[in-house]
């Protein structure tokens, strides 16, 4: 039986917006928040749990997102039975650990004050004087 690309596009965004809701509404279930779903969202938890009784996470997770993709394709409108979409990684992603922890950079050597092309710096209390110096003279030289 051939799909119409309409219906293929349509399955697409069911099984996106399907993988999705699981993830996010999954992690509220963790953080204590089941009671806030909405009624789909605790009934497709329900049967995620009882899956898990049975089989892996893993095996649960997917048999779960099928059920929610079959659904959201009938009420997007899709015709007949939902096209298979390819199964995503089949193998969970790896932990790689890609969050490294900030570390401070180490401080850079300041460059030597001393040597033959530094220039020596004038302290700003004797600037300050010899400003003071040079309007007190034209002050009293003015007059």
């Amino acid at each position: 039986m051939a799909t119409k690309a309409a219906d293929m596009l349509i399955a697409r965004r069911a099984d996106t917006r399907a993988r999705a809701d699981f993830a996010t509404w999954k992690m509220l279930a963790k953080l204590n928040g089941f009671s806030a779903l909405p009624a789909e969202a605790q009934s497709f938890l329900e049967g995620y749990r009882q899956l898990l009784a049975r089989m892996t996470e893993a095996d649960a997770s997917e048999a779960t997102i099928q059920l929610m993709y079959k659904s959201y394709y009938a009420e997007m409108g899709g015709s007949g039975t939902p096209p298979e979409i390819p199964s995503r990684a089949s193998e969970p992603a790896a932990d790689t650990g890609n969050v490294t922890a900030f570390r401070r950079p180490p401080p850079r050597p300041k460059p030597a004050a001393s040597g033959p092309a530094t220039k020596p710096r004038l302290p700003v209390a004797l600037i300050f004087a010899c400003l003071a110096v040079v309007y007190v003279s034209i002050r009293y030289f003015w007059r």
